[in-house]
């Protein structure tokens, strides 16, 4: 009922992750990280490869939770009732992805004013100010992507593993390009360093793979590297709907130029 009510016949329903790669190419793997759950995509040839979709329960909201957490057991006096929405706002203005996470512990405790940035709010009952310390959470939020036990034991497969997972289970012929041509998409991706960290977590599993095969092979067979690229780009945040608006298409009604078309993408 909806095309013809409100004339919108050339509609165009299509899988949001699909269209993340309309800004790349049309093999690879997105990885989208949502709010509530992180999923890890195949796409060939612009088709989604079903049977190998991975999905994982560590999202954007357990980061700021995770970051609500440490400051609460730092002992930082926020408002209760305010903080999830200051650790949301540490999440999005002074998260960051590090390279290694002990280094990253010596750097803060021999420079603390260099790394501890300082946050001031107003508490929502009073009106009053108030300001509290921001240290350890700017690099250990992110870090649960990459060592999920240090946030929980429900689940503690790094987001690393799980992208080698979902490539290794797709078509062999397709995994070379999907290595290549690896897309995030979802806010929570957006942190400094982020695609680095993970191009490199995920270089060294097929790195060590490839060992593997040759010392089993005692070096009769000569493995070709693979390339491994994790893409970033400026619209990864909004990628499904930048990826949709590029998406050409032609009205099934020619003869009712007049009308609205939209994509729509289809969630999952």
């Amino acid at each position: 009922m909806l095309p013809h009510n409100f004339q919108l016949s050339p509609l165009n329903y299509g899988s949001s992750w699909a269209y993340s790669l309309y800004k790349c190419e049309m093999t690879g793997v997105v990885v989208d990280v949502g709010d509530g759950a992180t999923h890890v995509v195949p796409v060939a040839d612009g088709y989604v490869i079903g049977s190998s979709i991975k999905s994982i329960p560590i999202a954007g909201k357990d980061v700021t939770q995770f970051i609500q957490q440490l400051m609460k057991e730092r002992g930082e006096h926020v408002p209760p009732e305010d903080s999830l929405e200051v650790a949301r706002k540490v999440k999005e203005m002074y998260c960051y992805t590090c390279s290694d996470i002990v280094k990253e512990f010596n750097k803060h405790d021999r420079l603390p004013g260099k790394y501890t940035k300082q946050w001031t709010g107003v508490k929502p009952k009073t009106g009053a100010s108030y300001t509290c310390d921001i240290g350890y959470e700017r690099f250990l939020g992110p870090e649960i992507f990459f060592h999920p036990e240090i946030y929980g034991s429900d689940f503690i497969t790094p987001l690393p593993v799980v992208i080698d997972k979902c490539i290794q289970s797709s078509p062999i012929d397709t995994r070379r390009a999907l290595y290549k041509n690896i897309v995030l998409s979802g806010g929570s991706t957006m942190f400094k360093d982020f695609h680095r960290r993970l191009q490199r977590d995920l270089k060294k599993i097929v790195d060590a793979r490839i060992v593997a095969s040759a010392a089993r092979l005692d070096g009769d067979v000569k493995s070709q590297p693979i390339q491994v690229n994790v893409v970033s780009h400026p619209i990864q945040r909004f990628a499904v709907w930048f990826g949709d608006k590029n998406n050409k298409w032609r009205s099934p009604t020619p003869s009712a130029p007049d009308t609205l078309g939209f994509d729509i993408p289809i969630d999952h």
